[in-house]
């Protein structure tokens, strides 16, 4: 059963903000409060049935109007015409409610089931989206996770490769080595026998 939606406003800004959600907690959320407004006295449940149907119409999603104004509230307001001192500096002062507008019980709970319905369908399609975005970011890292694997892997391929490279022109260095070696003592002591005859031949 869908859960009963309350509007609930408050003050940030240029703008008094109104919102219909099932609680205190997803007001705050709503709002991106870090603080409790309600606590603090700078949030309330509204009882203003004008207020009330403008949110209902559009359940989660908050509305405006400026600041201290009591025009209506709309998903796009503008600024207050008159930014006062005492209007922008802090909170707005609570208004009382306005005497003698009180909704139908009938229209209200009409209103208030639909709003209810409307918002946890909103709420449903959000989540959904919510999850396809976290699954498309858990798709991506993966994806890069993968790449970056395949390149290590490819780097520390290439790298054993060198130096098999690197390990066969040693040995065949020493190899030279070796034989240069082997001449120098080659030609030292044909080098001596020549030297040894031509000695005898001058005589």
């Amino acid at each position: 059963m869908a859960r009963k939606l309350k509007t609930y406003q408050t003050s940030l800004g240029f703008f008094d903000m109104a919102i219909a959600v099932p609680s205190m907690k997803a007001a705050l959320e709503a709002w991106g409060s870090k603080s409790n407004l309600f606590h603090q006295g700078f949030a309330r449940e509204v009882d203003d049935p004008d207020v009330i149907a403008a949110t209902m119409s559009k359940p989660g999603v908050i509305l405006r109007r400026p600041v201290g104004s009591d025009g209506p509230f709309k998903e796009d307001a503008d600024l207050p015409s008159d930014l006062s001192r005492e209007k922008v500096r802090g909170r707005p002062q609570k208004r009382p409610a306005k005497p003698g507008k009180r909704p139908s019980s009938k229209m209200d709970n009409q209103a208030a089931r639909k709003a209810a319905l409307a918002y946890e369908r909103d709420q449903r399609q959000r989540e959904s989206q919510r999850r396809k975005e976290a699954a498309a970011r858990t798709k991506e890292r993966e994806r890069r996770e993968l790449a970056i694997t395949k390149a290590q892997a490819a780097i520390e391929e290439a790298r054993r490769a060198h130096e098999q490279r690197v390990g066969k022109i040693d040995i065949e260095r020493a190899a030279l080595d070796a034989r240069s070696q082997a001449e120098d003592r080659l030609w030292a002591k044909q080098k001596e026998k020549l030297e040894i005859a031509l000695r005898r031949a001058r005589g």
